[in-house]
């Protein structure tokens, strides 16, 4: 029985044996991929927000659908009936596809790391100064580690060619004539990538704070190697070269922390009377969530020849919320003087 068996397979041609070999290791890749897929909805619920084997199955996904396949038909090449010269370019091949979608898979660990870390410090909250620090650093972090992984693949992939052997091996080391030059030719580019490293661990600016760059307000939405985005309040987005933050001055509201006190200028006449005043901020601020309950002042700041400066300030847990505040308080004495002492707005006085 085994006899016919085995002539019965000597008998398939070549073409029809290696085609059922390549069809019979992409149905085990699939096979896998269709069972982790299973096991992964085995092991989540839709509320139960982050999952670690839900990340794992969206970022592994499809690296896994390729890689799989092509480590099944990795496996099943020395069964193949072909040429020495056909099974070299095919093995070949296969180990190509292989590293690369290794590094897929190096890659998607990355992400899950990243999916764990922005899950477990949610910027989101009120006082996210730590949240922002880590984050900050996850992005830098996570760029390098994904151009090493880029570029240690290109190099493994050069060496795999007998005639690209020493140009791989050379890239792989940082030597050679040809690295001296493109670094002299990337020179500004190093410039603003060491810039950038600079920033991930000094940490001038973070993630979601809250700067004032060329007389622009916005929150810093993104930090890459070599530039920042900042989203403007208005939802424009402002792209500035990293160097900028290294080279020139620039405001950064939140630094030591999301908390702000908002300053609110009001010009009224002498007649005002200030502890009414005083008395209306402390009504208006009990009134708000706005306000964090920690700073609350009212002062006379300066004197012109017909009205007084007075300056309002109140404490926020952030800065849209500190905004919001100030223009609450800019309209709500304005109203309570207007409505309980119009002969307190500005005047103008005329000797007769």
């Amino acid at each position: 029985m085994f006899d016919e068996i085995e002539n019965l397979l000597v008998s398939i041609p070549n073409f029809l044996w290696n085609l059922g070999l390549f069809i019979l290791a992409i149905g085990i890749g699939l096979l896998c991929r269709y069972i982790a897929k299973n096991l992964v909805h085995q092991f989540t619920r839709p509320e139960m927000g982050f999952s670690f084997w839900n990340s794992l199955f969206i970022r592994m996904s499809r690296p896994l659908s390729v890689y799989l396949p092509i480590l099944a038909l990795y496996i099943l090449l020395p069964l193949m009936r072909m040429g020495p010269k056909s099974y070299a370019n095919l093995h070949q091949f296969a180990d190509i596809v292989l590293m690369i979608t290794f590094a897929g898979l190096l890659m998607g660990i990355v992400r899950i790391g990243e999916d764990y870390v922005y899950h477990t410090y949610d910027i989101k909250k009120g006082d996210n100064l730590r949240e922002r620090k880590i984050r900050t650093q996850l992005q830098f972090i996570r760029r390098l580690v994904v151009i090493l992984i880029f570029v240690v693949t290109a190099c493994l992939i050069l060496m795999s060619f007998d005639s690209l052997r020493k140009v791989g091996a050379s890239l792989l080391t940082g030597v050679g004539v040809g690295g001296i030059i493109i670094g002299f030719a990337a020179q500004k580019s190093l410039s603003s990538f060491l810039a950038g490293f600079q920033i991930a661990f000094t940490q001038p600016i973070r993630i979601d704070d809250v700067l004032i760059v060329e007389g622009e307000w916005g929150r810093v939405d993104e930090i890459t190697l070599t530039y920042v985005v900042l989203k403007i309040w208005d939802k424009r987005n402002l792209v500035i070269p990293i160097s900028y933050f290294i080279e020139k001055p620039f405001q950064n509201w939140t630094r030591s922390g999301a908390g702000l006190i908002g300053t609110v200028f009001i010009y009224l006449d002498y007649t005002v009377p200030l502890d009414s005043l005083r008395a209306e901020l402390d009504r208006l601020l009990s009134l708000t969530p706005l306000w964090n309950k920690e700073t609350k002042v009212l002062q006379v700041t300066d004197l012109t020849d017909k009205t007084i400066e007075v300056r309002a300030l109140a404490s926020a847990n952030n800065s849209s919320e500190a905004f919001d505040l100030r223009c609450y308080i800019r309209e709500g004495l304005l109203e309570f003087v207007k409505k309980n002492y119009p002969k307190a707005l500005p005047a103008l006085r005329v000797k007769s």
